[in-house]
């Protein structure tokens, strides 16, 4: 979609940092958007070599003559001074960290956020993830006008699709980036040309909110006393990133792909079997948990046949 003249002669700020965001600003720089200013994280010591290492959005906008500025602290006043003078009419943020009013409130449009769930369901920081770990079948994006609490602006647009039963949350988030992306150009352009309504969020009677956390390393650890389906959706919906994990002989086992069977299980939950070749299965209270895709402490990421070949029972 490309955007109408007035659409493109608003002055974007854009805010973001990791490689979701860059699709969102991709898609803005594509429909023809005047991006004066990009705000990403400062650079980062990562790696063996702890080398400072640049956000995927900072290396787009590098790529595409996009001025960037990396503020340690959101308050600076240099900083605010800078944002001030690249004159925006208009602030987007996607996947970026939480912005005091000072800056949210500053251009004359206010600033519009991209979030991963359809609000005011998963607020929060980890809407993908949680959408999957509680077995949802649909989930969506939502742009929305940024105010005090978060998460609880008023809904500009929303887009949905659904989640199959064997998706992730790293088949979701590719999915949704680009969905997103799509949306927030439309949400532009109906800003541009006044035909965008905000309404406010609103629970429907009879339905349950849930929330979205940040993912901490307790949320990680399976607890096979579950049913299997709620395990199978917990490794679904923290693969790649972090991974559900267990203790497999004293070692930190972490689960990335594995398939659901309900039966008795015969044996106390947490407990496997394994043919030594290719199939290892723990048990749930309901079923068990055929694991395909694992990493031991200390070893790479492989296969359950891979890992089995290698792998010495005591």
């Amino acid at each position: 979609m490309m955007l109408n003249e007035q659409a493109k002669n608003l002055r974007i700020v854009f805010m973001g940092t990791p490689e979701f965001a860059v699709a969102s600003l991709d898609a803005l720089v594509r429909a023809g958007s005047t991006i004066v200013g990009v705000i990403t994280a400062p650079d980062k010591p990562a790696g063996r070599g702890m080398e400072l290492q640049q956000s995927a959005v900072k290396k787009y906008a590098l790529e595409h003559q996009l001025p960037v500025l990396q503020p340690e602290r959101l308050k600076n006043p240099e900083f605010l001074n800078a944002l001030r003078n690249l004159n925006a009419d208009l602030q987007i943020c996607v996947a970026f960290r939480m912005l005091p009013e000072i800056v949210w409130n500053m251009p004359p449009m206010g600033t519009i956020n991209l979030h991963g769930s359809l609000l005011p369901q998963y607020r929060g920081a980890a809407p993908i993830n949680w959408a999957v770990i509680n077995g949802e079948k649909e989930t969506g994006v939502t742009t929305f006008k940024l105010q005090h609490e978060i998460d609880t602006g008023n809904v500009l647009l929303q887009d949905r699709f659904p989640i199959g039963a064997e998706d992730t949350a790293g088949t979701v988030h590719d999915t949704m980036k680009e969905i997103g992306a799509r949306l927030l150009v439309r949400t532009v352009q109906g800003l541009a040309d006044g035909t965008l309504i905000e309404t406010p969020q609103q629970t429907p009677a009879g339905i349950e909110l849930h929330h979205a956390p940040k993912i901490f390393t307790e949320t990680c650890q399976i607890d096979f006393n579950q049913p299997v389906t709620c395990v199978y959706n917990l490794v679904r919906g923290l693969s790649p990133y972090p991974g559900a994990f267990t203790f497999f002989n004293e070692k930190k086992l972490k689960i990335f792909s594995a398939t659901a069977k309900t039966a008795t299980p015969g044996i106390p939950a947490g407990e496997y079997v394994t043919d030594r070749k290719t199939q290892l299965s723990f048990a749930c209270s309901d079923g068990f948990l055929e694991v395909k895709e694992i990493q031991l402490e200390g070893k790479k990421r492989m296969t359950i046949a891979d890992f089995l070949r290698g792998y010495q029972f005591k």
